[in-house]
């Protein structure tokens, strides 16, 4: 068939994301030469599909690679759908589908039964697709605060918790000038940790300090280049009077960005400066030091989200709902823990 082991190893064991069509193919190949097992399941799938709503899909608008947490969720959302006897398709947005307002090329709206969105925090783009009609459950959004909100249901991470454990625990250590470095109006999950850090200063009676709280953005999609972020950070960091004893970053790979900036300042980490995290990439664990961070559980975001998709397919007329799910705090080297 022209195709890898790996991606024969996905249709047949349900793991990973391919394209429906793709794992129709090779189930289908597999029936013909004689797999007893896949003749079976084709032949179930034939007879019980509705050829009206057959699959679900992911939209998103940027690449989800393996450090994503959403790694984990994308696997957990498959088996799932698998097992619900649905097909299982991406489709990544690119720039000019975006803009223009349009579909990605070979959606059918007629085969779709529902819609995930993942990292689409485009706001007029977002809107278009609640129109649709279609059952859809939003992954994070776009902040949304100044237009209406998405007639969707929407699943988020808890974002609050986290961080004010994190700086509860600094004011005990007598670590009491804490900053905060993402930008915050990059997507609705930033801007609540954003929130959470203000809030915990004053519920903690610290001070604010503006130097110590970079939160300059590009907002939702269109993403600064990194060498930009970087220089970024470095104009604004070594600019400060004073830097914090504490960082508190929107996620892990801004928090490895930062640690980049305070090498070349001469300032190591934990040492010069505590630093935390956000998600619990596989690259928090790896880094020297080790990143404190607050962890996500892509598996219950990824049944949460079945479920929230299933629920509305079952009943489209019930109020729209936000949902978290828990995270919780992973202390490690960079808080010399």
């Amino acid at each position: 068939m022209g195709l890898s082991r790996n991606t024969v190893s996905k249709a047949i064991n349900s793991t990973g994301i391919i394209a429906e069509s793709t794992r129709s193919a090779i189930l289908k190949k597999a029936a013909e030469m004689g797999y007893k097992l896949f003749a079976i399941q084709q032949a179930a799938e034939t007879e019980n599909s509705d050829p009206e709503k057959k699959e679900l899909v992911i939209i998103t608008g940027s690449a989800l690679g393996g450090s994503h947490f959403s790694a984990s969720m994308l696997d957990e959302m498959q088996g799932e759908a698998s097992h619900l006897g649905y097909g299982f398709t991406m489709y990544r947005v690119m720039t000019k589908e975006r803009e223009e307002l349009k579909l990605p090329a070979n959606f059918d709206t007629k085969r779709v039964a529902g819609i995930f969105c993942v990292e689409m925090f485009d706001t007029a783009y977002s809107h278009m697709l609640c129109s649709l009609g279609l059952p859809i459950v939003f992954i994070d959004t776009a902040v949304m605060f100044e237009e209406k909100p998405l007639a969707a249901d929407v699943l988020l991470m808890e974002n609050r918790s986290g961080i004010y454990a994190l700086v509860k625990e600094m004011v005990a250590r007598g670590k009491t000038e804490i900053g905060f470095i993402g930008e915050k109006l990059h997507c609705m999950s930033f801007y609540e940790r954003y929130e959470a850090y203000m809030g915990a200063l004053r519920l903690f009676n610290l001070e604010f300090n503006p130097e110590w709280c970079l939160t300059g953005s590009s907002r939702g999609l269109d993403y600064p280049p990194h060498d930009s972020y970087l220089n970024y950070l470095e104009e604004n960091m070594t600019s400060c009077k004073t830097l914090p004893s504490v960082i508190l970053c929107a996620n892990d790979f801004v928090a490895m960005d930062v640690i980049q900036v305070l090498k070349k300042m001469g300032i190591s980490v934990p040492n010069g400066i505590y630093l935390c995290g956000f998600d619990d990439s596989p690259e928090s664990r790896i880094i020297t030091p080790n990143l404190t961070t607050i962890h996500i559980n892509g598996k219950s975001m990824g049944r949460a989200a079945i479920d929230l998709l299933f629920s509305r397919i079952k009943n489209p007329s019930a109020p729209f709902r936000t949902i978290y799910i828990e995270s919780n705090i992973v202390y490690r080297e960079s808080t010399e823990n």
